[in-house]
Parts: structure tokens; sequence; C-alpha cells
């Protein structure tokens, strides 16, 4: 191995602050700062009067002189063991960091205060914590704006607690519905993705320079790729060239850098056999170099110890790492031993100074270094955070079921996730409070007068003895059946798990979903394809009508529902209050104003179905051709539309530069129907470029636009600045629209956009 020069961006200038307080720390205590070793659930004991610190903690502070960061100090779930049993009590958690904050600084030199880190993919995962839609599920609204409101009230409770960064989900694109982590993406679509990253990190961690006391530093994760990983199988190597890396996978890291993301996570996976934690062209040349990131690399947890068989041995891995640019572990060994990777010569001090540089800044612009950061609060108060509402369901069927019609007085609700709040919840998420969560079942006996019935029918993945012949018995009862089907992601706190919270031994487990729930089949499971035949034969002819809706936190098929339900609506995992909002939905108290964030495949065997995947000779089996089931944009709400005449809308004079989002299309809108709905208006192009492999489509731009009925209105669609189309384009020049032109975007006069405008539920119109 040889040691690499430590490299600095344009944005690397710290503050005398930073620049005083380095130079007082000694090697050990540098090193200290870049570690992220402790659990911080581990180390917390609850007994009856209080909190009790563990030895094992203040000896580790005591060691390295501090703590660089502790790890999900109030994380509660089935992994950490955590419960409402013997986890921080949220009126307590404020409190609780207070104490470690001070017992860390009692036993350091220079009393610098640890980064307190919570996970927060979709809420905060401590108790009481707020929990939203799946990141996929927030991906259906196509609403930056959606998001960040939610995103911003989530801030706000991990800093009341003291919690200083949230490890957030963004990065990773749902290319391969067979991983499990796919409910962690904002979707398969790089603009999109990149929309809603950069609203979430602008949201969290507020305006300015500082974070202040009301929001939080952002890590994203994961950087990069890792959603291409080989067979859909969590942290597989990523097989890709740079121009899929560049124009698909690398989009929301970019945006996530330019909304000065405080930091980044590196993946598990490689790329083309190069792991991402051990990547210096990723994490310093591309990040730092090219882009000017000033944020910390954080490693995932335990991912610098597997570097140790490539790398040969743990303090070969922790150089390794720390060469490429990786600023802080969690969770490993390898880290540790950077002090004996400097004295064999394997890294020199530059490096960890440059290191520990990037954690003090992150601290410091926390305001830890000045004690400008505090938590006052004795307890954590309530946030109001905007209600989850239909914004995120998907309807792609309906022949005239939806809305349910006023009279209905008997309904039969039958499926695995029919009764059961824990599936509404996906993964990485903490226990309940008691009472608390409403299933679909008890939503619709909120809502409805009529009487509901209930059976499960079958298991998530496996047969329930005897639970056909009763839900088809239930069925012949019904006036509407409504089949919950789909997923889950639930952790069984009696349940087996790796050593970084995956799910171990989950083919034993009736969950379909989450970290270390890799599917080789996206279909629905064949125990509920068998209970949706059997009970579409048993109501046919009768005028029951059945209603499907999928729980699901990934591109899963539906059939055969889609095809024997009179309407199916995709509600992926829409949180605890999911229920409320799926029956106020089937009602028409809501209009399902989701669009399908990612294209769903038939089945596995024609993977992949993306749809900007590259333009094919022939895009067929000799059994049929390779087309989704439900394409990515899809949606219906409760009226009609038409699209009008489409005109472009070129630059005010001469050349106009895409970067500044000022060209597109101009279409109009019209609500042909009865009652008042919601479209989202996408503008898709082809990229022609001499020499290169087009793509089907790619998504350049969308607007969502509201209107009553028989209302009419011009909707301007612009191309996104940088549309992530364009990523990848080599050569001098730039992206632009000549004035007077209609139909292409000129790049070098050698590049053509062919552009498309569609609407869900409408016609599509090209330019």
């Amino acid at each position: 191995m040889t040691m690499t020069d430590p490299a600095r961006t344009t944005q690397d200038s710290p503050t005398d602050r930073v620049r005083e307080l380095l130079a007082r720390m000694t090697t050990r205590e540098k090193v200290g700062q870049l570690n992220q070793r402790l659990f911080g659930w581990q180390h917390v004991r609850r007994t009856r009067t209080g909190y009790v610190l563990s030895e094992e903690l203040l000896a580790h502070a005591e060691h390295w002189g501090g703590i660089g960061a502790v790890y999900g100090l109030h994380r509660a779930d089935a992994w950490s063991g955590q419960s409402w049993s013997n986890g921080i009590a949220p009126e307590a958690a404020a409190e609780v960091t207070r104490q470690l904050q001070d017992a860390v600084a009692a036993v350091s030199r220079l009393a610098v205060p640890a980064l307190i880190v919570e996970e927060a993919p979709h809420g905060h995962q401590g108790l009481g914590g707020t929990l939203l839609p799946t990141t996929i599920g927030q991906a259906a609204t196509f609403d930056p704006e959606w998001v960040a409101e939610r995103a911003a009230a989530v801030a706000a409770e991990l800093a009341s607690v003291g919690a200083h960064v949230a490890l957030v989900s963004g990065l990773d694109l749902a290319r391969d519905p067979r991983w499990g982590r796919s409910e962690e993406c904002f979707g398969e679509d790089p603009l999109l993705a990149a929309e809603l990253t950069g609203a979430t990190v602008a949201a969290m961690q507020g305006e300015g320079e500082r974070i202040d006391a009301a929001h939080v530093a952002v890590v994203v994760k994961h950087l990069a790729a890792q959603g291409a990983a080989a067979g859909g199988r969590n942290a597989a190597s990523a097989v890709i060239g740079r121009r899929e890396l560049h124009e698909i996978h690398l989009p929301p890291a970019r945006s996530a850098v330019l909304a000065d993301a405080a930091g980044f996570m590196s993946a598990y996976n490689d790329i083309d056999g190069v792991p991402c934690s051990a990547n210096r062209d990723l994490l310093t040349g591309l990040l730092r170099q090219q882009w000017g990131s000033r944020g910390i690399v954080m490693s995932d947890m335990g991912a610098l110890d597997r570097l140790a068989g490539p790398a040969g041995g743990l303090v070969e891995a922790g150089a390794l790492a720390l060469n490429a640019g990786v600023d802080m572990s969690m969770g490993d060994v390898a880290f540790t031993l950077l002090e004996e990777a400097l004295a064999r010569g394997l890294v020199n001090e530059a490096a960890i100074d440059l290191a520990c540089e990037r954690v003090l800044r992150l601290k410091d612009r926390l305001g830890l270094l000045d004690g400008a950061r505090s938590v006052e609060a004795p307890a954590r108060p309530r946030f109001p955070v905007p209600p989850v509402d239909a914004s995120a369901l998907v309807l792609v069927k309906n022949d005239g079921a939806l809305p349910l019609p006023p009279g209905i007085e008997r309904v039969a609700v039958i499926g695995p996730n029919s009764q059961d709040v824990g599936c509404l919840l996906g993964d990485y998420v903490p226990p309940l409070p008691a009472g608390e969560g409403v299933s679909i079942a008890e939503g619709l006996v909120q809502t409805l007068a009529a009487e509901v019935r209930c059976e499960r029918g079958s298991m998530v993945r496996g047969e329930l003895p005897g639970g056909i012949g009763r839900a088809v018995d239930l069925a012949r009862w019904a006036e509407v059946v409504v089949l919950a089907l789909g997923g889950s992601s639930r952790r069984r706190y009696d349940g087996e798990f790796e050593d970084n919270g995956a799910a171990a031994g989950a083919e034993d487990l009736d969950v379909s979903g989450g970290e270390g729930a890799d599917l080789a089949d996206v279909r629905l499971p064949g125990a509920q394809r068998e209970l949706v035949e059997a009970v579409a034969e048993a109501v046919a002819g009768s005028g029951t009508r059945i209603v499907t809706v999928m729980v699901t936190g990934r591109a899963q098929g539906a059939s055969p529902a889609l095809e024997l339900s009179d309407a199916l609506l995709y509600a992926w995992y829409p949180g605890p209050d999911g229920g409320r909002v799926i029956a106020e939905t089937l009602i028409g108290n809501d209009e399902p104003a989701g669009r399908m964030p990612v294209s769903v495949p038939r089945s596995s065997a024609e993977l992949p179905v993306t749809y900007d995947r590259r333009l094919e000779w022939s895009p067929r089996y000799l059994t049929g051709p390779v087309s989704p089931e439900t394409p990515f944009g899809a949606g219906l709400g409760y009226t009609s539309w038409t699209l009008g005449p489409v005109e472009g809308v070129p630059a005010a004079a001469g050349i106009e530069d895409v970067d500044a989002g000022r060209v597109g299309a101009r279409v109009r809108v019209t609500n042909t129907g009865r009652r008042a709905g919601s479209q989202v208006v996408q503008l898709y192009g082809r990229l022609m470029v001499p020499g290169l492999a087009p793509r089907t489509a790619s998504l350049l731009g969308h607007s969502r636009v509201r209107l009553e009925p028989g209302e009419s209105r011009e909707v301007e669609v612009r191309i996104a600045p940088s549309p992530p189309a364009l990523a990848a384009i080599d050569g001098p020049g730039r992206l632009a629209l000549v004035a007077g032109l209609d139909s292409s975007v000129s790049f070098d006069e050698a590049v053509e956009i062919d552009l498309v405008v569609t609407a869900a539920g409408a016609d599509s119109a090209a330019l």
C-alpha cells in the first residue's frame, strides 16, 4: 500500500477556532474524533430512578480524549432491542443527551462535544418519533415542497432531543426491484431523486452557514450506485460504466452538494471492483475536488472492516479508507488502528489532520465548539407535523369502483395486510406507542357506516391454514371486497440480525422487504396470487366489486390482482396513519394524487424495465415484450383530463443556457371531469448524441396543477437546471435552446432532444 497525500478542495477553509483546537490536539485525540465506535443504546441503562451511562463509554472517552460521534443513542427497534419498556422515553431524551455530553466533557482534556448521530430515513427512529411514508412513497408525490415541509418537522424533532446529525436516505436509485432497500429510494429516476434529495437536505439543515438549534446536519446515504447492485442483492457489486454512473446514480449526490449537505455516507458496494469506501476517485476526486463538497465522508456501518480482506488486514483497511477520503468510521475497528498505520508509514499526519479538521468544522458549523448549541428543554415537545395525505397514493386502475359509492352495507377486508399496522411502516422504524396507528381495516371502520369484516386469507409469503376458504366465504357475503396485499418490512424483536442491523434469516420470516430481505421474484408471492384468484372466482358475476390496495416498498408486480380487480391502488408504506388515509381515499374524501416513482415489471425474468433504459433493437423475448406492467409516471385521480396543443418555450433572444432552467414546453391542460383534481404534467426528452446509444426517454421536468371541474389552463414545464440526462456528455460547449426552434435543443450542433409532454390519464403530446 502506498501513502497518498491528502487533498483539499477550494472550500476547505477552517475557522480560527478549528485551527487553534487542531493545533492543541495529540494524534490520539485526533484519531478519537474520527471514530464512531459506540452504539449509543448499548451504553445507557434505564433504571427506576433515571438513566445510567456505562463504564465502557466513560473509559472510551477517557482513552481517546473525547468522542468523535455516538451512533444511535435514541435508536429503538428490534435490532437494538430498545422498546417502550427499556428504551429512552421521549420526555427524558433531551436530558439523557445532556447527561452523556457532560460525562464526555468531564473525562476529556479539551471537552469537545460528541456528535449525536441518529437514523432518520423517513422519520426519527427513537421512541415517539414522527414517522413519514418511506422514501419511495415520498417520491410518488412528485412534490419537493411536500417532502421538504415534512423533513423540516422531523429535523426540529431530532434537534429537540440533542441530536446533531441525521442519516437520511436519498442517493440510491431503485433500479432493480429485487433489492430489499428499494423503499429507501426516491424512485428510479435521477432527476426526481435529485430534486427530492436537495429539498430534504435544505429543509433539514436550514438556511445560512450555521446549522441552528432547530435544524440538524444531514449525512446522505449511500455514495454511490448501491441501487445498481448485481442481481438486486444488497451490497453486491455495481457492474456499470462511467456514463451509467454519472447519468443515473450521481445526480442525487450532486444535488446534495449544491444544497451544502454536511456529509455523505460511503456505500457498501464496489463499483467495477473498487469498494466505495476505498474509492479515492469518487470520495476525493469527484466529491471534493470536482464538485467542491466541504462535508465529511462517513463510512457505512462496519464497511471499513470489510476492507480487511482485500487490503491485507485491519490496519491496512483503515489506511486505505483514510487515504481515499473517509473522515469518520461507524462501528469499525479499522479506524481505531490509525496510530499504528501512522507508525508504519501507511498514512501521514497530514491525512489525519485533514479528516479531523473536517469533523471539527462540522461541529463548529453546528455551534458545538463555542457552546452556542445546547439542549434547554427538559422534555421533548411534540412538533406539529403536516399531515400525511393521499399525495403519495397512486391509483393505477379504476373501472368505476372508486370512490366507493354511498350506501354500501357490507365490506370485506381480505389479505395479509388487512389488520396489520406494522406492515404500513417499512424498515428503520421504532415501535409505536400502545394504541397508536390505524390499520386498513380500522380505517374503513372509522370512515364507513357499513359493516366491515376481516380475514387475512394468507400470510405475506406463506399459506395460512384454512385462510383461503374463510376469505372466500367472507367475499361472498360482501358488496365490496378490499384486498390488502403486497409486502412487509416488519422486524421482530425475536428475529436475528447481521452485525450492521440488517435482517438475518429473513427467508424464515413473513417479510418481503427492508435491509437484508432481497427477492428473486418481484411478483406477488404465490400464496397471495392464489388468494386473489380464489376471491375473484367466488364473486364472479355477483356484482361484488374488488378493490386492491398494494402495500409495498418496491416495484412489486400486482398480477393477477391488476387484471381481476376493479380498482388498484399502490399505497407503498404510508406510515402509522396510513390506514386512515387509505380509507379516506377509497371513499373519495381525498384524491389519490401520486404518480408511479418506479416502473413495475411483470416478473423478474424481464428486468430491467426502467423507463429510461437504453434503446434496444429487439426489445422483446420469444414469450413477449419487455415492457412494464405499470409504467413510471402513471397514476389516476377521480376526474378526467385532456392535453391541448404543445408549443416550445424558446429563449427570449439568441441562445439560452439550459442550466438557467428557462426552456421547455407549454401545454393547455383541461379538467374534463365533474370534480376538482390535480395533475402532474411531465416533460420527457430523448437525447440524441452521435456515437452514443440513446435512452428511450429521460424526465426533464414536471409541474403540478390543480383545476376545478371544466377549468382549463396553460401549464409551462421547464427543463430542470442541469438535467441528469446530460450529466455525462463529453466535450466543450453547453446545452442550449436556439430561439425559434420548437423541437430541438442543440449541443455544439450535434445534440438533439425530442420533447414529449405527458399527463397520466391523458394522451401524450409531442412538441
